[in-house]
């Protein structure tokens, strides 16, 4: 959890979307939580695995985000599973919406964090890598992992 220049404190990522998808376009947006969410949160227990959001009705949803059980709430603690809505301005959203129907194209939450007490999610209009395309991004993280490695042995 790093602490960023203009008062961001990431929350999670999904590193998976970045190896998978290819990122064309990014946007800000504010999620309606409830209750317990928020502490639930600030304690680690966000995970973006499988998610991906969703254009409905004129609104933005976050699906297949699971936000784990507040440990100290109560009976009226949050459903984890359930899927929470988006907020972005009307133009955002169409905009977003109809990128998204193009083919091969997806939306995706790529980063959570606090901005100014207000937890954000930073989404992504992405396009499906093929696999040549894992396998030279594979091939490119090993060649700076080495690299890194030799310049530590060198400066030893």
């Amino acid at each position: 959890m790093a602490k960023g220049e203009s008062g961001e404190h990431a929350l999670a990522t999904n590193r998976k979307a970045f190896f998978h998808y290819e990122v064309l376009e990014r946007a800000e947006a504010g999620i309606v939580l409830v209750g317990t969410e928020v502490k639930s949160i600030r304690a680690g227990g966000l995970e973006f695995k499988d998610a991906y959001v969703d254009p409905r009705g004129g609104e933005l949803l976050l699906v297949g985000c699971r936000i784990a059980p507040y440990s100290h709430g109560n009976l009226m603690n949050h459903s984890p599973d359930r899927a929470r809505k988006l907020l972005l301005h009307k133009r955002e959203i169409a905009k977003l919406g109809t990128r998204a129907t193009e083919r091969g194209l997806t939306i995706l939450p790529l980063r959570a964090y606090l901005k100014n007490g207000r937890v954000k999610v930073e989404i992504g209009l992405a396009r499906g890598k093929r696999a040549h395309d894992k396998r030279e991004a594979i091939k490119k993280k090993d060649q700076e992992r080495e690299a890194r490695q030799e310049m530590s042995r060198r400066n030893r």
